[in-house]
């Protein structure tokens, strides 16, 4: 088990069934980071994202043997989203665009709210 502290977000990585080699590390990293932009700055603060690679089992050879999972806790919030894929990658990349567009769906919908209530005072 990995951890990482980025702009004050903690990343938490676990591998099952595979070791967490300092490049699988990285790019996980790296693409958590990107999360970064979509999430509220007093949120940021209290972040914490547990991120899981690996197999789910030892004798997968073919098909989605991989696959990734994130739980991004935001103090109230959680986003969750889980990927398999045939390229541990590809699954990475996949479950981070997961929890972008969650995160904007959300960011989006408090929006909405926000200009009714607005546009009813008026």
């Amino acid at each position: 088990m990995a951890v990482a502290t980025s702009y004050g977000m903690n990343i938490i990585i676990r591998g099952n069934n595979i070791e967490v080699t300092s490049s699988i590390k990285g790019y996980v990293e790296e693409k958590v980071d990107s999360i970064n932009k979509f999430i509220p700055d007093f949120d940021k603060t209290v972040a914490e994202a547990r991120v899981e690679v690996g197999k789910p089992s030892k004798h997968h050879h073919t098909g989605p043997v991989f696959y990734a999972e994130i739980n991004l806790n935001l103090g109230k919030k959680m986003y969750r989203a889980t990927v398999e894929h045939e390229d541990l990658y590809a699954a990475i990349d996949k479950v981070r665009d997961a929890i972008e567009v969650q995160i904007r769906k959300d960011k989006t919908k408090k929006e909405a709210s926000h200009r009714y209530r607005r546009s009813r005072k008026i």
